[in-house]
């Protein structure tokens, strides 16, 4: 008997090992004819082979010279000027065809229609990250976060939270202030006694100053980041934005694509990221409780004050259908996202808009100069005064026309499609087309920077900083997609929701600095894409993103 029961077993393991044997044969024969497939057998009969465009080896590809910021405005004008508006490039190899249009049409088409979807590995990473937020959806669920989400950034309700926005921008001005006048040889920072100047990372404390903002105006929480960066949960959202400050990293990559190597062979950096991760539920699952037992207690006394984003949201929610709600881990989601999309980009626009007036003092002296000869500070309402000075509006504008938070985007084809063109393009084959044909699985670049720098629609000064082209916009920056005259903000149903919120949070900031300070360059700065541009010193990448200006307080 025991001696059968032994045979039985090594029976069972023979046939356990033929089936995996099978099922790994299997696997391998399923991932040789998906090398063969997309190596050979699809590039033949993909349309975009026929565009015109640069060409590559088998496995070479055009990513840096459409993703780096360093290199694309060359790139850009060099293939327009040999391909016309609308081509193709290769993505990770000659298989891999990728349109790349600068036509209107082409723009408002993809970015409207709903054929067309930000991949799954940008959804992949920004659900890995911030949880499924608003950015991070697409369809049906996208369109119904929208709907919710919309009221949180009317204009009214923007103007009520910009008081919070204006005291953060006097406590950074008094911080800055108090940098320059500290002769402690302990200051982190570098003085300059006899200018009443020091050198300070603008980009960081900038960062610092926009959490702060967020964690009142999103959440009702005080960070408190100006003061010390010792908050558990600022530290926690700090760590998961900083995995994102380098880029990915090819580990990160192939984690993307395969994500059991996350449970196999885990690092460092993903121990730390899912211990922020872990922070950063906890406490938002708890503000959501606090928030909504607040909430009811307010309406059942009939008291429906609303003091920050959280609150409204809340209050959404509750009034839709009970099966279409949001869960509390769904609210969490979103007010990641808000803290990624409001803090980090702001912040980091606001650090390009020093630094290019530090580049150029006319711009600055012209700017300080409307500041302060319009008193707009000291008006009984202070945000509709600098909302409506004109300069200060250009600069902004002019910020984020130059250097847009987001460089690029991508979209993919879920069904075989076809493209209008506003103007015919020629194929390889000599053949005369107003329509471009793309199949399932393509991938259609924009080129946010690329459209802003597109000389036929700013002008030939189109690659310089020029805040008073927004004084007399041409007509050809006037009809162009985008929000504000902007493509910053992208178009159509995926455009930035809080565009509103970020534009007067930018001119709180440079009205409150530029007034008390003038700027200039302190080094040689560089920008790189890593989810949003940004910058950091030449020469010095692997210390991080950074920005320093020499920032001296101006004479009374």
């Amino acid at each position: 008997m025991n001696i059968l029961s032994k045979e039985m077993v090594l029976q069972v393991l023979v046939w356990a090992l033929q089936a995996i044997g099978v099922v790994v044969f299997a696997e391998a024969l399923r991932g040789i004819w998906w090398l063969v497939n997309m190596l050979f057998v699809q590039p033949p009969s993909d349309p975009l082979r026929h565009l015109p465009g640069p060409d590559a080896p088998k496995m070479r590809n055009h990513f840096r010279e459409t993703m780096d910021p360093m290199q694309t405005p060359e790139t850009h004008d060099r293939w327009r000027e040999l391909y016309g508006k609308t081509f193709r490039f290769h993505g990770f190899g000659s298989f891999d065809y990728r349109l790349l249009s600068f036509d209107h049409r082409v723009i408002s088409y993809v970015l409207n229609s709903p054929t067309f979807e930000k991949p799954w590995q940008t959804r992949r990473i920004l659900s890995n990250l911030l949880g499924r937020g608003i950015i991070a959806t697409e369809g049906d669920e996208h369109a119904f976060l929208r709907k919710l989400i919309s009221p949180a950034f009317n204009t009214h309700f923007i103007k009520s939270l910009t008081p919070l926005m204006f005291a953060k921008a006097e406590e950074l001005k008094y911080k800055w202030d108090n940098i320059v006048s500290s002769s402690s040889p302990q200051s982190p920072e570098k003085l300059d006694e006899k200018t009443e100047s020091a050198t300070i990372d603008v980009a960081s404390w900038l960062s610092r100053t926009s959490f702060d903002i967020i964690g009142l105006t999103a959440f009702d929480y005080s960070f408190d980041a100006l003061n010390d960066e010792t908050d558990e949960v600022y530290n926690a959202y700090k760590t998961m934005l900083d995995a994102q400050a380098k880029g990915p990293g090819f580990k990160r990559i192939l984690e993307l694509f395969f994500p059991i190597l996350e449970t196999l062979l885990p690092d460092q950096h993903l121990r730390n990221l899912k211990r922020s991760q872990k922070v950063v539920r906890a406490t938002g699952l708890r503000l959501v409780s606090e928030k909504r037992a607040a909430i009811l207690a307010d309406m059942s006394a009939k008291n429906g004050q609303q003091k920050d984003l959280l609150s409204l949201l809340i209050r959404a929610n509750l009034s839709e259908n009970h099966n279409q709600r949001l869960s509390d881990d769904e609210i969490v989601n979103q007010l990641s996202t808000f803290l990624f999309a409001g803090a980090e980009s702001t912040a980091i626009s606001a650090a390009w808009a020093l630094h290019h007036l530090s580049l150029d003092t006319s711009i600055q002296d012209q700017l300080r100069e409307e500041l302060l000869s319009s008193n707009a500070l000291s008006q009984q309402d202070p945000t509709a005064a600098i909302d409506a000075l004109p300069y200060l509006d250009a600069v902004v504008r002019e910020t984020l026309r130059f250097v847009p938070p987001a460089h690029g985007t991508i979209r993919v084809a879920t069904q075989d499609e076809v493209i209008p063109l506003s103007e015919p393009i020629v194929l390889r084959t000599n053949e005369l087309v107003n329509e471009v044909h793309i199949k399932k699985g393509s991938y259609v670049h924009i080129a946010i920077e690329g459209l802003n720098y597109c000389k036929d629609i700013w002008g030939d000064d189109a690659r310089e900083y020029k805040p008073s082209r927004w004084l007399n916009l041409p007509p050809s920056a006037r009809g162009q997609p985008g929000l504000a005259n902007l493509m910053s903000f992208s178009y159509g149903p995926q455009s930035c929701i809080g565009w509103r919120f970020s534009l007067i949070e930018l001119k709180i900031f440079l009205a409150t600095l530029v007034t008390q300070f003038s700027f200039e360059p302190a080094a040689e700065i560089g920008k790189y894409n890593a989810v949003i541009t940004r910058p950091y010193v030449r020469h010095k990448f692997d210390l991080g993103p950074a920005l320093p200006l020499k920032v001296s307080r101006l004479a009374s």
